[in-house]
């Protein structure tokens, strides 16, 4: 089964895409699923299972959460309750299992865009190797060494804030799940494996000039 398990919407501060236009997109693009995790919101996700319940979807949402750890960020799948941005990484995963969550660790070497710089003794179901939005092949590939290297179960995610790039990079779980709790012991049993390619830099561009843009008006009260 095929899932992006990194997905932005317009629950995060940087992205505008609706729930419903990333449904869309999630089934033209031949997904059976993905995780919704928005910077330090767990809102989305819920949101959007519910959506795709009203729609009738097939698709398996995942309502999951990118926390700002101290170093960087830590993606969290299957959460229930924020957790606390500023937290280490360590104590950041200890509160997420505490919850039952799967964790993985997104970009780690893509340090540009908050990636922690490294994964060696960190309690991780995964780390993804494959992010659609790192520019270069440079972290990927080094996220990809360091997982071989230590033995980490490996996915890949779009990285998406916008719709039309939901799926961009994915992850193939060997798996007949139909609920979510059931994709996400298939991670934890390190069933995966990465696929798909880049996001275009125009889109790349885009979302920087959106998440400038978003951050302007909140600073002006206009939102």
């Amino acid at each position: 089964m095929k899932f992006d398990l990194h997905v932005h919407s317009c629950y995060s501060k940087d992205s505008n895409a609706s729930l419903d236009d990333i449904l869309e997109s999630a089934a033209e693009n031949g997904l059976d699923g993905f995780a919704i995790c928005d910077h330090d919101r767990i809102e989305g996700g819920f949101v959007c299972a519910k959506r795709a319940e009203e729609l009738g979807s097939k698709l398996i949402v995942i309502p999951g959460v990118e926390v700002s750890s101290s170093k960087g960020h830590i993606l969290a799948l299957g959460i229930t309750e924020p957790i606390e941005p500023g937290l280490s990484p360590e104590e950041t995963i200890k509160k997420a299992r505490q919850q039952g969550a799967v964790v993985i660790i997104p970009h780690p070497f893509k340090l540009t865009s908050h990636g922690i710089g490294y994964i060696e003794g960190l309690d991780a179901d995964a780390i993804e190797v494959l992010n659609s939005r790192c520019v270069t092949d440079g972290p990927n590939n080094k996220a990809r060494e360091a997982a071989e290297e230590l033995g980490f179960p490996m996915v890949g995610g779009s990285d998406s804030h916008e719709a039309e790039m939901v799926g961009r990079s994915y992850t193939e779980i060997d798996t007949n799940a139909t609920t979510a709790e059931e994709v996400l012991d298939a991670i934890r049993t390190g069933k995966t494996s990465p696929g798909g390619g880049k996001t275009p830099m125009s889109f790349v561009v885009k979302q920087m000039f959106i998440g400038h843009m978003n951050k302007l008006t909140r600073r002006l009260g206009m939102r």
